[in-house]
Protein backbone atom coordinates (compact mmCIF):
# COMPACT_ATOMS: atom_id res chain seq x y z
CA UNK A 1 0.00 0.00 0.00
CA UNK A 2 0.97 3.23 -0.78
CA UNK A 3 2.84 5.43 1.93
CA UNK A 4 1.29 8.89 3.11
CA UNK A 5 5.03 10.49 2.57
CA UNK A 6 5.91 8.56 -0.86
CA UNK A 7 2.18 9.69 -1.73
CA UNK A 8 1.68 13.36 -1.56
CA UNK A 9 5.96 13.50 -2.82
CA UNK A 10 4.39 11.58 -5.61
CA UNK A 11 1.44 13.84 -6.28
CA UNK A 12 3.74 17.22 -5.53
CA UNK A 13 6.20 16.17 -8.56
CA UNK A 14 2.83 15.62 -10.57
CA UNK A 15 1.67 18.73 -10.00
CA UNK A 16 5.22 20.65 -10.69
CA UNK A 17 5.51 18.64 -14.26
CA UNK A 18 1.77 19.97 -15.42
CA UNK A 19 1.70 23.12 -14.23
CA UNK A 20 5.34 23.58 -15.95
CA UNK A 21 4.48 22.61 -19.66
CA UNK A 22 2.67 19.75 -19.98
CA UNK A 23 -1.00 20.99 -19.42
CA UNK A 24 -0.12 23.28 -22.78
CA UNK A 25 0.21 20.29 -24.83
CA UNK A 26 -2.67 19.53 -27.04
CA UNK A 27 -2.88 15.45 -26.18
CA UNK A 28 -3.85 16.56 -22.44
CA UNK A 29 -6.72 17.57 -20.77
CA UNK A 30 -5.69 18.91 -16.89
CA UNK A 31 -8.35 18.33 -14.32
CA UNK A 32 -8.12 19.86 -10.63
CA UNK A 33 -8.20 17.74 -7.76
CA UNK A 34 -9.03 18.61 -4.22
CA UNK A 35 -8.80 16.20 -1.07
CA UNK A 36 -7.09 16.66 2.11
CA UNK A 37 -3.99 14.72 2.07
CA UNK A 38 -2.63 15.69 5.11
CA UNK A 39 -4.53 15.71 8.75
CA UNK A 40 -7.24 13.63 10.42
CA UNK A 41 -8.53 13.18 6.90
CA UNK A 42 -5.62 12.58 4.58
CA UNK A 43 -6.19 8.76 4.20
CA UNK A 44 -9.70 9.84 2.86
CA UNK A 45 -7.45 11.80 0.47
CA UNK A 46 -5.37 9.72 -0.56
CA UNK A 47 -7.53 7.11 -1.16
CA UNK A 48 -9.85 9.56 -3.07
CA UNK A 49 -6.94 9.94 -5.60
CA UNK A 50 -5.85 6.23 -6.63
CA UNK A 51 -9.97 5.90 -6.76
CA UNK A 52 -9.45 8.99 -9.71
CA UNK A 53 -5.87 7.30 -10.88
CA UNK A 54 -8.19 3.91 -11.90
CA UNK A 55 -11.12 6.14 -13.43
CA UNK A 56 -7.87 7.66 -15.53
CA UNK A 57 -6.30 4.43 -16.61
CA UNK A 58 -9.93 3.70 -17.84
CA UNK A 59 -10.38 6.66 -19.69
CA UNK A 60 -6.84 6.72 -21.16
CA UNK A 61 -6.11 3.02 -21.79
CA UNK A 62 -8.26 0.31 -23.78
CA UNK A 63 -9.91 -1.54 -21.61
CA UNK A 64 -12.50 -3.78 -23.59
CA UNK A 65 -13.99 -5.81 -20.86
CA UNK A 66 -15.22 -3.09 -19.43
CA UNK A 67 -18.92 -1.65 -19.94
CA UNK A 68 -18.06 1.81 -18.92
CA UNK A 69 -18.12 5.47 -20.78
CA UNK A 70 -15.16 5.83 -22.95
CA UNK A 71 -13.50 2.56 -21.52
CA UNK A 72 -13.12 0.51 -24.80
CA UNK A 73 -10.95 3.12 -26.70
CA UNK A 74 -7.71 5.01 -25.85
CA UNK A 75 -8.61 9.04 -24.54
CA UNK A 76 -11.20 11.51 -25.59
CA UNK A 77 -11.98 10.62 -29.15
CA UNK A 78 -14.04 13.53 -28.69
CA UNK A 79 -10.47 16.08 -28.71
CA UNK A 80 -8.31 13.61 -30.93
CA UNK A 81 -7.53 11.27 -28.59
CA UNK A 82 -6.25 13.40 -25.69
CA UNK A 83 -5.62 11.78 -22.58
CA UNK A 84 -7.09 13.07 -19.47
CA UNK A 85 -4.78 14.50 -16.08
CA UNK A 86 -4.72 14.96 -12.80
CA UNK A 87 -3.60 18.51 -10.64
CA UNK A 88 -3.82 17.92 -6.91
CA UNK A 89 -4.27 20.04 -4.35
CA UNK A 90 -4.55 19.21 -0.70
CA UNK A 91 -7.30 21.14 0.86
CA UNK A 92 -6.45 20.04 4.20
CA UNK A 93 -9.97 20.06 5.65
CA UNK A 94 -10.23 23.75 5.65
CA UNK A 95 -13.00 25.90 3.43
CA UNK A 96 -11.21 28.97 3.21
CA UNK A 97 -8.15 26.38 1.94
CA UNK A 98 -10.16 24.61 -0.52
CA UNK A 99 -11.29 28.25 -1.85
CA UNK A 100 -8.16 28.93 -2.44
CA UNK A 101 -6.34 25.83 -3.76
CA UNK A 102 -9.64 25.88 -6.39
CA UNK A 103 -8.75 29.42 -7.33
CA UNK A 104 -5.07 28.47 -7.68
CA UNK A 105 -5.77 25.63 -9.75
CA UNK A 106 -7.97 27.42 -12.23
CA UNK A 107 -5.57 30.45 -12.82
CA UNK A 108 -2.16 29.00 -12.72
CA UNK A 109 -2.82 25.68 -13.59
CA UNK A 110 -5.66 26.19 -16.01
CA UNK A 111 -7.43 23.31 -14.97
CA UNK A 112 -10.49 22.81 -17.34
CA UNK A 113 -13.06 21.28 -14.29
CA UNK A 114 -12.67 20.46 -10.95
CA UNK A 115 -13.11 17.69 -8.48
CA UNK A 116 -13.41 17.29 -4.85
CA UNK A 117 -13.84 17.34 -2.10
CA UNK A 118 -15.19 14.99 1.10
CA UNK A 119 -16.08 17.64 3.40
CA UNK A 120 -19.65 19.19 2.33
CA UNK A 121 -18.49 22.42 4.05
CA UNK A 122 -15.07 22.72 1.35
CA UNK A 123 -17.28 21.90 -1.48
CA UNK A 124 -19.92 24.74 -0.32
CA UNK A 125 -16.16 27.08 -0.86
CA UNK A 126 -15.17 25.42 -4.39
CA UNK A 127 -18.34 25.63 -5.84
CA UNK A 128 -18.11 29.60 -5.01
CA UNK A 129 -15.39 29.54 -6.52
CA UNK A 130 -16.26 27.48 -10.06
CA UNK A 131 -19.15 29.36 -10.50
CA UNK A 132 -16.99 32.78 -10.59
CA UNK A 133 -14.83 31.25 -13.02
CA UNK A 134 -16.98 29.41 -14.57
CA UNK A 135 -15.29 26.14 -14.79
CA UNK A 136 -17.26 23.39 -13.84
CA UNK A 137 -17.02 21.29 -10.23
CA UNK A 138 -17.89 17.81 -9.55
CA UNK A 139 -18.98 17.00 -5.86
CA UNK A 140 -18.05 13.83 -6.13
CA UNK A 141 -18.38 12.31 -2.63
CA UNK A 142 -20.22 15.58 -0.98
CA UNK A 143 -23.90 14.50 0.74
CA UNK A 144 -25.37 17.81 1.86
CA UNK A 145 -28.44 18.48 -0.29
CA UNK A 146 -28.14 22.55 -0.09
CA UNK A 147 -24.98 21.92 -2.39
CA UNK A 148 -26.95 22.25 -5.54
CA UNK A 149 -30.09 24.19 -4.14
CA UNK A 150 -28.04 27.41 -4.62
CA UNK A 151 -28.81 28.61 -7.76
CA UNK A 152 -25.14 27.70 -8.87
CA UNK A 153 -25.21 26.50 -12.45
CA UNK A 154 -21.30 24.94 -12.77
CA UNK A 155 -22.27 22.41 -9.84
CA UNK A 156 -22.71 19.13 -10.66
CA UNK A 157 -23.28 15.89 -8.50
CA UNK A 158 -23.99 12.51 -9.70
CA UNK A 159 -24.51 10.51 -6.28
CA UNK A 160 -27.30 10.73 -3.79
CA UNK A 161 -27.71 13.62 -1.17
CA UNK A 162 -28.53 12.92 2.53
CA UNK A 163 -32.06 13.53 1.56
CA UNK A 164 -32.02 10.66 -0.46
CA UNK A 165 -29.98 9.10 1.83
CA UNK A 166 -31.98 8.91 4.70
CA UNK A 167 -35.28 8.50 2.59
CA UNK A 168 -33.98 5.15 2.07
CA UNK A 169 -33.09 4.94 5.96
CA UNK A 170 -36.23 5.12 6.68
CA UNK A 171 -37.92 3.13 4.58
CA UNK A 172 -35.32 0.37 5.98
CA UNK A 173 -36.75 0.98 9.67
CA UNK A 174 -40.23 1.33 8.19
CA UNK A 175 -39.61 -2.16 6.77
CA UNK A 176 -38.47 -3.57 9.83
CA UNK A 177 -41.59 -2.43 12.09
CA UNK A 178 -43.98 -4.02 9.77
CA UNK A 179 -42.01 -7.72 10.00
CA UNK A 180 -42.61 -6.93 13.89
CA UNK A 181 -39.45 -5.71 15.14
CA UNK A 182 -39.26 -2.65 17.95
CA UNK A 183 -38.68 0.77 16.54
CA UNK A 184 -40.29 3.68 18.38
CA UNK A 185 -36.97 5.70 19.26
CA UNK A 186 -34.08 7.21 17.35
CA UNK A 187 -31.09 9.42 18.89
CA UNK A 188 -29.56 11.61 16.37
CA UNK A 189 -25.76 12.53 16.77
CA UNK A 190 -23.92 14.36 14.47
CA UNK A 191 -21.25 17.15 13.94
CA UNK A 192 -21.87 20.90 13.67
CA UNK A 193 -20.61 21.38 9.96
CA UNK A 194 -22.95 21.79 6.77
CA UNK A 195 -22.88 17.65 6.67
CA UNK A 196 -24.18 16.76 10.27
CA UNK A 197 -26.62 19.87 10.29
CA UNK A 198 -28.15 19.31 7.41
CA UNK A 199 -28.31 15.30 7.88
CA UNK A 200 -29.36 15.79 11.31
CA UNK A 201 -32.24 18.37 9.90
CA UNK A 202 -33.75 15.66 7.30
CA UNK A 203 -33.64 13.02 9.98
CA UNK A 204 -35.65 15.04 12.50
CA UNK A 205 -37.64 15.89 9.65
CA UNK A 206 -38.56 12.22 8.25
CA UNK A 207 -38.55 11.08 11.92
CA UNK A 208 -41.73 13.31 12.10
CA UNK A 209 -43.17 12.54 9.18
CA UNK A 210 -43.01 8.36 9.65
CA UNK A 211 -43.93 8.35 13.57
CA UNK A 212 -40.47 7.78 14.93
CA UNK A 213 -39.64 9.46 18.28
CA UNK A 214 -36.71 11.20 18.87
CA UNK A 215 -35.42 11.06 22.19
CA UNK A 216 -31.78 12.25 21.87
CA UNK A 217 -30.50 14.65 19.51
CA UNK A 218 -26.86 15.70 19.66
CA UNK A 219 -24.83 17.87 18.10
CA UNK A 220 -21.44 17.77 18.66
CA UNK A 221 -18.05 20.15 17.56
CA UNK A 222 -16.17 18.37 14.43
CA UNK A 223 -12.69 17.31 15.89
CA UNK A 224 -13.60 17.49 19.34
CA UNK A 225 -11.09 15.40 21.91
CA UNK A 226 -13.95 14.56 24.01
CA UNK A 227 -17.23 12.92 23.28
CA UNK A 228 -18.03 11.49 26.93
CA UNK A 229 -21.05 14.36 27.67
CA UNK A 230 -22.49 13.61 24.60
CA UNK A 231 -22.39 9.56 24.52
CA UNK A 232 -24.09 10.03 28.40
CA UNK A 233 -26.57 11.32 26.64
CA UNK A 234 -27.23 8.70 24.11
CA UNK A 235 -26.67 6.02 26.76
CA UNK A 236 -29.32 7.58 28.85
CA UNK A 237 -31.96 8.10 25.94
CA UNK A 238 -30.90 4.05 24.85
CA UNK A 239 -33.05 4.62 21.27
CA UNK A 240 -34.10 1.57 19.72
CA UNK A 241 -31.67 3.14 16.56
CA UNK A 242 -28.46 5.50 17.36
CA UNK A 243 -28.28 7.44 13.98
CA UNK A 244 -24.80 9.28 13.58
CA UNK A 245 -23.65 11.58 11.15
CA UNK A 246 -19.68 12.00 11.87
CA UNK A 247 -16.26 12.23 9.89
CA UNK A 248 -14.17 9.03 10.62
CA UNK A 249 -11.92 10.37 13.86
CA UNK A 250 -15.27 11.70 15.05
CA UNK A 251 -16.48 8.26 14.26
CA UNK A 252 -13.65 6.50 15.90
CA UNK A 253 -13.51 8.17 19.22
CA UNK A 254 -17.44 7.68 19.60
CA UNK A 255 -17.32 4.17 19.23
CA UNK A 256 -14.12 3.62 21.74
CA UNK A 257 -16.38 6.15 24.11
CA UNK A 258 -19.45 4.12 24.17
CA UNK A 259 -17.22 0.97 24.48
CA UNK A 260 -15.83 3.01 27.83
CA UNK A 261 -19.03 4.13 29.52
CA UNK A 262 -20.48 0.43 28.65
CA UNK A 263 -23.33 1.61 25.49
CA UNK A 264 -24.17 -0.91 23.55
CA UNK A 265 -26.57 0.40 20.99
CA UNK A 266 -29.50 -1.57 20.05
CA UNK A 267 -28.71 -0.76 16.21
CA UNK A 268 -26.73 1.94 14.39
CA UNK A 269 -27.68 3.36 10.69
CA UNK A 270 -25.12 5.64 9.74
CA UNK A 271 -25.04 8.25 7.16
CA UNK A 272 -21.87 6.68 5.70
CA UNK A 273 -18.53 9.47 6.00
CA UNK A 274 -16.57 7.90 8.59
CA UNK A 275 -18.84 4.30 8.16
CA UNK A 276 -18.10 3.56 4.93
CA UNK A 277 -14.21 3.99 6.16
CA UNK A 278 -12.72 0.75 6.80
CA UNK A 279 -10.25 2.33 9.04
CA UNK A 280 -13.18 3.19 11.72
CA UNK A 281 -13.58 -0.99 11.50
CA UNK A 282 -9.86 -1.56 12.05
CA UNK A 283 -9.82 0.78 14.79
CA UNK A 284 -12.74 -0.56 16.64
CA UNK A 285 -12.34 -4.06 16.04
CA UNK A 286 -15.53 -5.87 17.11
CA UNK A 287 -17.35 -3.17 19.29
CA UNK A 288 -19.24 -2.05 15.86
CA UNK A 289 -20.11 -5.76 14.33
CA UNK A 290 -23.58 -5.54 13.16
CA UNK A 291 -23.37 -1.39 12.35
CA UNK A 292 -25.32 -0.61 9.18
CA UNK A 293 -24.42 1.98 7.19
CA UNK A 294 -26.02 3.97 4.08
CA UNK A 295 -24.18 4.57 0.61
CA UNK A 296 -24.08 4.49 -3.06
CA UNK A 297 -22.33 1.39 -3.72
CA UNK A 298 -22.88 -2.14 -3.10
CA UNK A 299 -19.81 -4.70 -4.19
CA UNK A 300 -21.63 -7.87 -4.08
CA UNK A 301 -22.91 -5.61 -7.57
CA UNK A 302 -20.46 -7.68 -9.07
CA UNK A 303 -22.18 -11.34 -9.72
CA UNK A 304 -24.81 -9.45 -11.23
CA UNK A 305 -22.11 -6.61 -13.29
CA UNK A 306 -18.59 -8.33 -13.83
CA UNK A 307 -17.54 -4.58 -14.41
CA UNK A 308 -17.63 -3.95 -10.82
CA UNK A 309 -15.81 -6.12 -9.83
CA UNK A 310 -13.10 -5.73 -12.03
CA UNK A 311 -12.75 -2.15 -11.31
CA UNK A 312 -12.63 -3.34 -7.98
CA UNK A 313 -9.83 -5.16 -8.35
CA UNK A 314 -7.54 -2.59 -10.20
CA UNK A 315 -8.54 -0.29 -7.03
CA UNK A 316 -7.19 -2.74 -4.96
CA UNK A 317 -4.18 -3.73 -7.01
CA UNK A 318 -3.54 0.32 -5.81
CA UNK A 319 -4.72 0.84 -2.29
CA UNK A 320 -4.66 -2.97 -1.00
CA UNK A 321 -8.10 -2.29 -0.12
CA UNK A 322 -12.03 -2.37 -1.66
CA UNK A 323 -13.33 0.41 -3.16
CA UNK A 324 -16.05 1.76 -0.50
CA UNK A 325 -19.19 4.48 -0.46
CA UNK A 326 -16.21 7.37 -1.47
CA UNK A 327 -14.14 5.76 -3.37
CA UNK A 328 -16.47 4.57 -5.79
CA UNK A 329 -18.27 7.94 -6.25
CA UNK A 330 -14.63 9.53 -6.57
CA UNK A 331 -14.08 7.03 -9.68
CA UNK A 332 -17.69 7.54 -11.13
CA UNK A 333 -17.32 11.63 -10.85
CA UNK A 334 -14.07 11.36 -13.12
CA UNK A 335 -15.87 9.10 -15.58
CA UNK A 336 -18.80 11.38 -15.57
CA UNK A 337 -16.84 14.06 -16.03
CA UNK A 338 -14.58 13.02 -18.67
CA UNK A 339 -17.67 11.70 -20.52
CA UNK A 340 -18.88 14.97 -20.86
CA UNK A 341 -15.65 16.47 -21.84
CA UNK A 342 -15.18 13.92 -24.86
CA UNK A 343 -18.55 15.48 -25.81
CA UNK A 344 -18.23 18.98 -25.28
CA UNK A 345 -15.07 18.25 -27.61
CA UNK A 346 -13.32 20.96 -25.94
CA UNK A 347 -11.46 22.32 -22.86
CA UNK A 348 -13.85 25.15 -22.30
CA UNK A 349 -15.39 25.16 -18.94
CA UNK A 350 -18.73 26.95 -20.10
CA UNK A 351 -18.75 24.27 -23.27
CA UNK A 352 -18.13 21.32 -20.55
CA UNK A 353 -20.90 22.46 -18.20
CA UNK A 354 -23.21 22.48 -20.98
CA UNK A 355 -22.21 19.42 -21.84
CA UNK A 356 -22.73 17.84 -18.23
CA UNK A 357 -26.05 19.46 -18.33
CA UNK A 358 -27.04 17.04 -21.33
CA UNK A 359 -25.36 13.68 -19.89
CA UNK A 360 -28.04 11.01 -19.86
CA UNK A 361 -25.96 7.62 -18.76
CA UNK A 362 -28.32 4.44 -18.10
CA UNK A 363 -27.24 2.45 -14.95
CA UNK A 364 -25.37 -0.32 -16.27
CA UNK A 365 -22.71 1.68 -17.53
CA UNK A 366 -21.72 2.72 -14.37
CA UNK A 367 -20.24 0.67 -11.17
CA UNK A 368 -23.45 1.55 -8.87
CA UNK A 369 -26.66 0.60 -8.18
CA UNK A 370 -28.34 3.78 -10.05
CA UNK A 371 -30.93 4.05 -12.75
CA UNK A 372 -28.71 6.44 -14.84
CA UNK A 373 -26.27 9.75 -14.30
CA UNK A 374 -28.60 12.49 -15.48
CA UNK A 375 -28.69 15.91 -13.98
CA UNK A 376 -31.51 18.29 -13.12
CA UNK A 377 -31.59 21.99 -13.25
CA UNK A 378 -29.72 22.32 -10.19
CA UNK A 379 -26.87 19.94 -11.29
CA UNK A 380 -28.09 17.15 -8.99
CA UNK A 381 -28.65 13.29 -10.06
CA UNK A 382 -32.16 11.86 -9.17
CA UNK A 383 -31.58 8.61 -10.21
CA UNK A 384 -28.81 7.68 -7.56
CA UNK A 385 -29.97 4.77 -5.79
CA UNK A 386 -29.23 3.73 -2.25
CA UNK A 387 -28.09 0.70 -0.68
CA UNK A 388 -27.48 -0.01 3.05
CA UNK A 389 -24.90 -2.17 3.79
CA UNK A 390 -24.07 -4.22 7.20
CA UNK A 391 -20.56 -4.83 8.83
CA UNK A 392 -20.79 -8.74 9.35
CA UNK A 393 -17.70 -10.66 9.58
CA UNK A 394 -15.20 -8.01 8.81
CA UNK A 395 -17.01 -7.33 5.47
CA UNK A 396 -19.80 -4.96 4.06
CA UNK A 397 -22.92 -6.84 3.04
CA UNK A 398 -25.84 -5.42 0.90
CA UNK A 399 -28.99 -5.77 3.23
CA UNK A 400 -30.96 -3.22 1.50
CA UNK A 401 -33.19 -3.06 -1.06
CA UNK A 402 -34.19 -6.36 -1.14
CA UNK A 403 -33.90 -6.92 -4.58
CA UNK A 404 -29.49 -6.08 -4.04
CA UNK A 405 -29.76 -7.74 -0.80
CA UNK A 406 -27.62 -10.82 -0.51
CA UNK A 407 -28.40 -11.35 3.11
CA UNK A 408 -31.56 -10.53 5.75
CA UNK A 409 -30.06 -7.57 8.26
CA UNK A 410 -29.13 -8.26 12.03
CA UNK A 411 -31.66 -6.74 13.95
CA UNK A 412 -30.95 -5.59 16.74
CA UNK A 413 -27.02 -5.63 16.35
CA UNK A 414 -24.89 -8.46 17.21
CA UNK A 415 -23.99 -8.40 20.69
CA UNK A 416 -20.45 -10.62 19.90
Amino acid sequence: MISRRSFVAGTALTAASLSTGARAQASEVSVGVLFPTSGSGAQVGIDAIQAINVALDVINNPHPDLELPLAKGSGLPGLGGAKLRIVTADHQSDPQKGRAEAERLITQDKVSALIGSYQSAVAATISQTSERFSVPYIASDNSSPSLTRRGLKYIFRASPHDEMFSATMFDFLDGLKKAGQKVDTIALFYEDTIFGTDSSNVQRKLAGERGYKVVADVKYRANTPSLTAEVQQLKAADADVLMPSSYTTDGILLIKTMSELGYKPKAILAQAAGFSEKALYDAVGKQIEGAITRGSFSLDLAAKRPTVGLVNAMFKAKSGKDMNDNTSREFMATIVLADAINRAKSTDGAKIRDALAMTDIPGEMTIMPWKRVKFDENGQNNDADAVLLQWLGEKFVTVYPTELAIAAPKFPMSKA
